[in-house]
């Protein structure tokens, strides 16, 4: 069994893709998983996607964060 392998192609007219592997052997059963390609500049970062969210972002930095935590902890002992 050979190691897996990945190849990038274009997807051709009519939607055909063509895969090129002389070294497997005629008769072969294989397995082939397509995954299109993102245009890295689309990708948007985690922090505008949970900017969108309801409610926003609750903490702009870590002193935030822990100051909000030690306030709940003191409330436990009131």
């Amino acid at each position: 069994m050979l190691a897996a392998r990945r190849i990038q192609t274009t997807v051709q007219a009519g939607g055909r893709i063509e895969v090129m592997a002389p070294d497997l052997p005629v008769g072969e059963s294989v397995e082939v998983t397509i995954q299109s390609l993102e245009n890295s500049s689309t990708r948007r970062s985690v922090l505008d996607i949970l900017a969108e969210c309801p409610g926003g972002v609750l903490f702009k930095t870590a002193d935030e964060v822990d100051a909000y935590i030690r306030e709940e902890r003191d409330s436990w002992d009131r």
